[in-house]
């Protein structure tokens, strides 16, 4: 699984918070490049060029949900630091992301009426209604009148609430594959990315709930820490200082005068500096299943006094996300064609005295909670397997109803893949991932179980991607 990146360099950044973690706390941040250069005090923002936003938000990488393996990073200083700097030779990669000329030629757009797609559905209809009536609770639970953005064009969330209830009516009569389509086409506009009037290309990958092995009391088997939110943990929203600045959040840690980046991963697991800062949730036997349990967001801990647990990502250290997978490409361990995460992980097992090496290549580190349901996504909805998927929180319209047309495996008992074959069914977008980014990436819950690993380690196709949206409510406020 390749997804495309893009390139940006910087000649510095520096990020200082002085105070006390509020309100008032004053922030500063300088950047250079050439002529340009930005300054916030004291929430009074003299100038702001855009390269600086940017930067910005791929520091605050405070987002929910699943990392698909594939995707670069920034590298972090193992040593505390009183500020933060990139310098002009490094690289900031961003994950999974369309290059800019692409971009600029997707529109999210209402679909011509010779690209509208036919619609079919290869599951049941009973997750489907459990995956909309998720949804739906979430639009009702906003302000009626509150705007969801669909490209240049806005709905209400009581619109969006409506699109739901009508097409919850319209499966619950149970419609021939034809008068589905005359109703859909009949009711409802279809939207999409679009260039040049045609669907943009989709790479569709997958994640799912692994299955650990547990204890809640450390011992010679169960002696890798599954830590829950660190003491000294800070977040600061960056829209709280300005206006002008972007809606997003940083992580890091208050060192008294600063607030300096959180650990890396390989500060974590190989100097054990949380050890007094956070305490573990459990202890599982087996770092690499630790390891993809922090790629895939959520999983079950099957504990050894029989108990099961479900555990949840909380947040991250606010690192970048860096794949091993392609680390593994670029230094030819494994082909771009053979990379999955059965490949990654039989790599990894079968050399063992490279696995941490590897492993700290990702600087990226989860924090998890237990809950007593299964995987929810970042609208707070719980997926259903087969119908969340994953999309860029900053390009779609949240919790919105979808259309997806792919493949999938079909695997024998041992997991082992037969064939693909090609499917569409409808799905929600309710979930993101740091590495999700852009109109071009898609990402499907599995759920849990064998098929759902195959299918989530396995997928890297391309599809394409439609959304539905009423073209008159029939409930009017």
């Amino acid at each position: 699984m390749m997804p495309a990146t893009r390139m940006m360099t910087a000649s510095r950044m520096t990020l200082t918070m002085t105070g006390k973690i509020s309100a008032d706390m004053k922030i500063k941040i300088w950047m250079k490049t050439g002529k340009d250069r930005m300054r916030v005090k004291n929430d009074r923002i003299t100038a702001v060029p855009v390269l600086v936003l940017m930067l910005v938000m791929i520091l605050a990488g405070a987002g929910c949900g699943p990392e698909t393996p594939e995707a670069p990073g920034i590298p972090e200083s193992s040593k505390p630091l009183e500020t933060f700097e990139i310098h002009a030779d490094q690289e900031i990669l961003k994950p999974a992301e369309i290059p800019a000329k692409e971009e600029r030629a997707a529109v999210f757009r209402k679909a011509p009426d010779a690209v509208v797609p036919l619609f079919a559905d290869d599951l049941d209809f009973a997750d489907l209604k459990t995956a909309v009536e998720g949804s739906l609770a979430w639009y009702r639970r906003m302000a009626a009148d509150a705007l969801i953005a669909f490209g240049s064009d806005t709905y209400t969330a009581g619109h969006m609430a409506d699109t739901l209830e009508q097409f919850l009516r319209l499966m619950e009569t149970g419609p021939t594959p034809g008068r589905l389509n005359e109703e859909i086409r009949r009711h409802f506009h279809v939207y999409g990315f679009f260039e040049d009037d045609q669907p943009r290309e989709v790479l569709f990958t997958g994640y799912y709930e692994p299955l650990l092995r547990g204890s809640l009391e450390p011992d010679a088997t169960f002696r890798y820490p599954l830590y829950g939110r660190p003491r000294d943990l800070v977040t600061v929203s960056l829209s709280e200082f300005s206006p002008d600045l972007p809606k997003e959040t940083l992580v890091g840690r208050h060192t008294g005068q600063a607030v300096v980046p959180y650990f890396s991963r390989q500060e974590i697991d190989g100097a054990d500096v949380l050890s007094g800062r956070a305490d573990p949730i459990a202890w599982v036997d087996d770092p690499l299943d630790l390891f993809f349990l922090h790629v895939q967001g959520s999983g079950r801990l099957e504990l050894d006094n029989g108990e099961t647990r479900h555990i949840h990502f909380h947040l991250s250290n606010g690192l970048p996300y860096r794949s091993i997978g392609k680390y593994l490409i670029d230094e030819g361990k494994i082909s771009k064609e053979a990379v999955s995460m059965q490949s990654i992980r039989t790599y990894l097992k079968t050399h063992p005295d490279e696995m941490r090496q590897i492993l700290d290549y990702n600087p990226r580190y989860i924090f998890f909670q237990t809950r007593n349901h299964g995987a929810k996504g970042c609208f707070a909805i719980e997926l259903t397997p087969g119908r969340s998927i994953a999309l860029d929180r900053k390009l779609f319209p949240p919790a919105a109803l979808a259309f997806i047309r792919t493949q999938k495996p079909v695997a024998a008992d041992d997991g082992a893949i037969r064939e693909w074959v090609e499917f569409s069914r409808f799905v929600v977008n309710q979930d993101t991932g740091s590495a999700i980014i852009g109109p071009g990436r898609a990402d499907i819950f599995w759920g849990h179980g064998p098929y759902a690993e195959t299918a989530a380690g396995h997928l890297k196709h391309p599809g394409q991607l439609f959304f539905l949206v009423a073209r008159s409510p029939t409930n009017k406020p």
